[in-house]
This record gives C-alpha cells, structure tokens and sequence, in this order.
C-alpha cells in the first residue's frame, strides 16, 4: 500500500507516533523518524522498523524551532532525496510529567508552540519540498472534541491548538492541490500514557460514552493514517477523520 513511499513521522519515539510508524513500515514504506527528547523511545521504534526490513533513520527535532525544521529538510533531502507523505504527530503533552504541573499560560505558551506553531512551519517546510519533487501528502493531527467542545482547563488549551490545526489544514489543502493533499486525523480517547494514568472511574466513563464500547488504541489512529497515506486516498483532501469510536460524530 505505500511499497517505494518514505513517510516521515513526527513525534515518533511512542504511543500514536510509534504506532503510525510501524504501520508505514508493514505497508512497504520507509521512514525517517523525529523526537525531541526521548532518543531511547525514537530508537526502540526504529529497531523494531529495521526488523520488518526497511530502512529508517532517526533525526532529533524540536518542530517549535525553524531552524530545527530547516535542518531536518537538509538531513531528508540528504538521506532519502525525498518525503513522499509527511506526517505532523508531535505535540505537547500538557496532562502528564513536570508539565502537567505547569500552570495555564506556560501550557498555552507551549502547546501553542509545538501542536499549532511547530505544525505550520512543518507543513510549510513539507509543501516546500513536496512542490520541489513533483506532489506529496500531508497528514497533521487534531482531536476531535473541537467539533463539540469539552469543559476544562486542558480541553480548553487543546481546542485552541487543535483547532487551529484543523483550520490551518483545510486552508493549506486548497492552496497547494492539486498537486499536494493535505488531510486531518482527530483522535479521540485513546490507550496512551495519558489512558494509563486516568482515574479508573473516568475511563469507565469514556467507554460508556463510546458507542463503539472500548477506548482506542494508538494502532487505530495507524490504520487511519496509513490509509490517508497511500493512493487508495487519492481524491481525498481537506478531509478530517475522526478516530474515536463514535463519541463525536
């Protein structure tokens, strides 16, 4: 399904990132790899890549930053010639760890700076390179509760970030097709490190609430995105897929 595709993936070093990653892989594609922090994760992903035979590499990026971006495009160009899909996964977590603790406008300064600031520098450095070569696709991610909105402080941050991307995407869809496309994936509660520290009520809670009966799992979210990825999506772009198992529909 991407058999001779390099994907690039953001933010790869676990949970959604790893995920899609692995998933590429199985479809045949090869993968370049970002990660900020987590080297240890980014590399755990990229050895179980190389296991399923294709090629990887891993380079350390924080999005937030144009000239880590900027350096990352040379390191692609230099590495695979290459992107023909890449994929905006990293973003900020705000509700575990040291940040967790921070309070709301250091939150709102960062996931304003990675989720909404990094996605559209990345995406214009994607165009940048994909009109150079000839076409390519964009995957950036949201969630899907900017459709209905959740109370809270977090949900609040998030919907501004989020939202942002999902607006920015449609917007940059029709300015670069239709050469480009540029489509959205909008999880929704799914089994990451977040779902491991949630209170048990609360996640009982989210499967009540879910028609489709269970939490979603990071390997949903790969399924969506490698589907967004390949030809099968061709005449799709400006679309928003939410992953969610039907709680916002």
């Amino acid at each position: 399904m991407l058999d001779h595709k390099v994907v690039l993936v953001t933010g790869a070093s676990s949970g959604i990132g790893r995920a899609i990653a692995l998933r590429c892989a199985r479809a045949g594609a090869d993968l370049a790899l970002t990660y900020r922090s987590n080297q240890t994760g980014a590399e755990t992903t990229a050895g179980q890549i190389r296991s399923l035979g294709r090629r990887v590499e891993v380079i350390r990026t924080d999005i937030s930053r144009r000239e880590d971006i900027e350096a990352l495009v040379n390191q692609l160009k230099k590495d695979f010639g290459r992107v023909d899909v890449w994929i905006n996964n990293a973003g900020a977590d705000i509700l575990t760890g040291q940040a967790g603790r921070l309070d709301r406008r250091e939150k709102l300064d960062l996931v304003l700076a990675v989720d909404l600031r990094g996605t559209v520098l990345a995406s214009w450095a994607a165009v940048d390179l994909m009109r150079a070569q000839g076409g390519g696709a964009i995957i950036n991610m949201a969630w899907d509760h900017i459709m209905l909105g959740m109370k809270g402080e977090n949900p609040g941050l998030y919907s501004a970030a989020k939202g942002g991307i999902a607006s920015f995407s449609k917007s940059l869809a029709r300015d670069v097709a239709p050469d480009i496309r540029v489509n959205i994936l909008a999880p929704g509660f799914i089994e990451t490190a977040f779902a491991e520290g949630a209170d048990p009520n609360f996640h009982e809670k989210v499967i009540e609430l879910t028609p489709l009966g269970r939490w979603g799992t990071p390997d949903d979210v790969a399924a969506a995105a490698v589907f967004l990825a390949s030809d099968d999506a061709a005449f799709l772009t400006g679309q928003m897929i939410s992953v969610n198992g039907g709680v916002v529909m």
